[in-house]
């Protein structure tokens, strides 16, 4: 189904879905219950949002140019204190430049492993943290996904995140130059992560995440590029506030904002996927850590 017939309030329900306890059954439920006009109905219209990763797989596991592995390492501090990851490195001897990728609120499904495959393909050394693994990893499907990260401790779980971006730096195949990147809940952390590492975090990108507290922007060092989408009021009624309070600190930062992008729009798993948007924005985005952290 082209996105461009579904229903401005099936999007709205969707990203209410993914951003709140509401199960999937519930979610269908309630679209079926939207009455939309052209004989379309709106719970089809909800069934072409839910993801589908495996027709939106852009790098193969068994990609020639990258090898990956599942790393487990130590977190202290964090949900269990250790932590389990998907490293992923160019073919090659390196050192290479370290990009730590932070998936969305339902730990490190197969979009953020391929995400992490098209940074390395990049030149990338690159490493997903799976937030849930101190509860078992990812479940295999988004909504449980989505309830075991709820269940965490949070603040726990960005310490997970911090010792992540911590091992990828000191890894023996890193140059020392760390990038991250994220995006939703990622994006959220990316930016905390900025706040909390200092010099020690070398460029910082955050897609459509959660701005830091105005009082803890002061203590950024690393460059910004953070990425909106043009229709995203939970998210962009955050942006005056983080500018100018960039602005005022000095920082080093540019924003972008994506025209007709919802939240969401560069994970091509979904109809919320802007092809367009989201070449742009990785293209941006990988243009920026050779430029940081090479």
């Amino acid at each position: 189904m082209e996105k461009s017939i579904i229903d401005p309030r099936i999007f709205d329900l969707y990203d209410q879905y993914c951003h709140s306890t509401m199960e999937r059954r519930e979610f269908l439920r309630r679209a079926s219950a939207i009455t939309v006009v052209g004989g379309l109905s709106g719970l089809a219209m909800a069934q072409a949002l839910l993801p589908r990763y495996a027709a939106a797989q852009t790098i193969s596991f068994t990609d020639e140019r990258i090898k990956a592995q599942y790393v487990t390492y130590n977190s202290p501090g964090g949900n269990s204190g250790k932590i389990r990851g998907y490293l992923v490195q160019p073919i090659g001897q390196g050192p290479f430049p370290a990009v730590l990728v932070i998936h969305e609120n339902r730990g490190l499904n197969p979009h953020i492993e391929d995400v992490a495959r098209r940074a390395a393909v990049e030149g990338f050394l690159t490493l997903a943290p799976d937030g849930l693994s101190p509860i078992g990893g990812y479940p295999g499907n988004d909504d449980d996904g989505k309830k075991m990260q709820k269940s965490l401790d949070r603040a726990k779980l960005q310490i997970d995140m911090l010792n992540s971006a911590k091992y990828l730096k000191s890894h023996t195949l890193s140059n020392g130059k760390l990038g991250a990147t994220g995006f939703c809940f990622g994006g959220g952390v990316t930016n905390f992560l900025a706040v909390n590492m200092g010099t020690d975090l070398n460029a910082a990108v955050p897609f459509y995440g959660s701005a830091p507290k105005s009082e803890d922007v002061s203590k950024i060092r690393a460059p910004l590029m953070i990425h909106y989408a043009e229709d995203d009021n939970r998210i962009n009624s955050m942006r005056a506030e983080y500018e100018a309070v960039l602005k005022a600190n000095n920082a080093r930062f540019e924003m972008h904002s994506y025209p007709g992008t919802r939240h969401g729009f560069h994970n091509n798993s979904t109809q919320r996927y802007n092809e367009a948007a989201a070449k742009l924005a990785w293209d941006r985005t990988i243009e920026f850590f050779r430029n940081t952290l090479s």
